[in-house]
């Protein structure tokens, strides 16, 4: 299993920088605590497993913990631009090169998973100059283009705190003439609302975005998550920079974000979301529709293929279900993050018996018992027998959408984020997609419905993770003010609607319970019958299998 320790303090590592591949003595993945959960992931992969993984490093916890305490530590400087050339070494490029430039990924990693809650700049390293030579190399303008527009914008919201509607949409991503105009105005769109321009030095690019990262802990919306999950104010995170390898460079390149089996069901199969010439925050937007991993063996079986070995050889290493995030980048797949993926409690029960009787995996029943703990196991029981409801008046659903995290509930239609935090009652936060902004008002719903996004969604993956019922994607629901229409049929904010998290469907109304409170146990055993094995381990009474 993947484990979690605590951060050193501050005064017992001095600041450092490692390189993903550095030798730490001990496991990398037992580091959370130094390297965070995603730079953990990468060394591992890195060391351990010898993945296919872009080089980077990883600025420690204890770096953080100093900023926090002290502002920006000056020797961390040169330090940087040491780890900087010498990743331009590995690559054969070099940062700030007009030429054949060097960019990198400036992304988050706390010690435990807060997804979408912090802070990441793609691409960075673009400017005027540097934008023409990631054109020239690969004979690509419109891939250099497009990614210095998507630069522009991640810079701008990120580090200098510009609202994303204050920027200019761009709708046409596949002209060279239209990109360059709306990268102009997305540029003077940033001095208005700024008062300053993007720094064209990679270097201030990198520091800014660093600060950007570590600064990202106090937002509003990642202390909303910490405070629905009790996690430590003082723990930080760290940083990763990696070399960007390029899912939006032509037909043959995407990325997404698959998990090892189904986190909401249990069931071993892979689970996820490809996008085609996309970057990593395009799949778990929730703006886009996605395709289904599976879909990815049709586009591009090679790199499906070494993608479902990749998958089984995380899930045996790590004795646990994966979340992984790749990227294809001209037919070539490369890993950017693993971790253990969050789950609902069904799921958890049915993946940890799983897990015992697989023939590579082998955790003992006690392991699997400690995995899926009391608590966790009372609400599989709920979630099973939620299942037992039935619509009031027998009517079929109104749309079907993604079921993205099981358990059927019923609540009052809220349109946006802050009337579900005001709500004295049962609602359900009904978005076009939910954004980490929601995090407050996801916190106070019984459930979550959105009309855009897939599997791996912000919306798909929080509601998981704090085991609400969430149906994603669901198309036919439109939304206009305070209404909210599916066909013919109207409904406005305050209204009951229904929803389904494991098959997707949508009612208008309420349910009623079906009494299987004397039928509770053989409803259980048909549907679930892990929990029993879970609870026999758990109480010492049984054995393997």
């Amino acid at each position: 299993m993947i484990e979690k320790t605590a951060a050193p303090p501050v005064n017992q590592v001095d600041l450092a920088i490692f390189t993903f591949d550095h030798d730490h003595g001990v496991p990398a993945r037992e580091l959370q605590g130094l390297l965070g959960g995603k730079g953990a992931g990468l060394a591992e992969m890195t060391s351990a497993l010898g993945m296919s993984v872009p080089p980077g490093f990883t600025i420690p916890l204890t770096v953080c913990r100093a900023y926090r305490e002290s502002g920006w530590p000056e020797r961390l400087e040169p330090m940087l631009e040491t780890h900087m050339a010498d990743l331009g070494d590995r690559m054969g490029r070099r940062f700030g090169d007009a030429d054949d430039p060097l960019l990198v990924a400036v992304r988050s990693g706390a010690p435990i998973s807060m997804p979408g809650m912090l802070d990441t700049v793609l691409n960075l390293g673009l400017n005027d100059d540097t934008v023409l030579g990631l054109a020239a190399v690969p004979g690509d303008a419109v891939f250099a283009w497009d990614s210095y527009r998507r630069f522009i914008h991640m810079f701008a919201v990120t580090v200098l705190g510009v609202a994303a509607d204050e920027l200019p949409a761009c709708d046409d991503v596949e002209s060279v003439d239209a990109l360059q105009h709306h990268v102009a105005l997305a540029k003077a769109a940033v001095r208005r609302a700024a008062g300053e321009t993007i720094p064209s030095d990679p270097h201030e690019q990198l520091r800014r975005a660093v600060v950007a990262v570590f600064e990202s802990w106090e937002s509003p919306r990642a202390k909303a998550y910490r405070a629905k999950e009790g996690i430590d104010e003082n723990m930080g995170t760290a940083v990763n920079v990696q070399a960007m390898v390029f899912g939006n460079r032509g037909d043959n390149s995407g990325t997404g974000v698959v998990f090892t089996r189904n986190p909401s069901t249990g069931e071993n199969q892979p689970y996820g979301d490809y996008l085609p010439k996309a970057q990593g925050e395009d799949v778990v937007a929730g703006t886009a529709h996605t395709l289904h991993i599976d879909e990815l063996n049709t586009v591009a079986p090679e790199a499906y293929a070494q993608l479902s070995a990749a998958l089984r050889r995380l899930e045996i290493h790590y004795r646990d279900m994966c979340d992984v995030e790749f990227t294809i980048e001209a037919g070539r797949l490369w890993l950017l993050q693993t971790r253990a993926g969050k789950r609902t409690a069904t799921a958890a029960v049915k993946i940890a018996v799983d897990l015992v009787a697989d023939e590579d995996v082998r955790l003992s029943p006690q392991e699997a018992a400690a995995s899926v703990s009391e608590e966790l196991r009372a609400r599989a029981r709920q979630e099973v027998l939620a299942q037992a409801s039935h619509h009031h008046d027998g009517d079929g659903p109104l749309t079907v959408g993604l079921g993205a995290s099981p358990g059927r509930v019923s609540g009052k239609i809220v349109l946006d984020s802050e009337a579900a935090a005001d709500a004295d009652c049962d609602v359900i936060l009904v978005r076009p997609q939910t954004s980490p902004e929601d995090v407050a008002g996801m916190a106070s719903s019984v459930g979550i419905l959105t009309t855009t996004g897939g599997l791996v969604s912000h919306a798909a993956v929080v509601a998981r993770g704090w085991h609400l019922p969430a149906v994603v994607g669901a198309r036919d629901v439109k939304i206009a003010g305070d209404t909210v229409s599916v066909g013919d049929h109207i409904l406005r904010a305050g209204d009951t609607i229904t929803i389904d998290g494991r098959t997707g469907e949508v009612w208008a109304g309420e349910l009623a319970q079906l009494d299987v409170d004397h039928d509770a146990d053989d409803y259980l055993s048909e549907r679930l019958p892990e929990l029993a094995i879970i609870e026999a381990w758990a109480t010492g009474s049984a054995g393997a299998p």
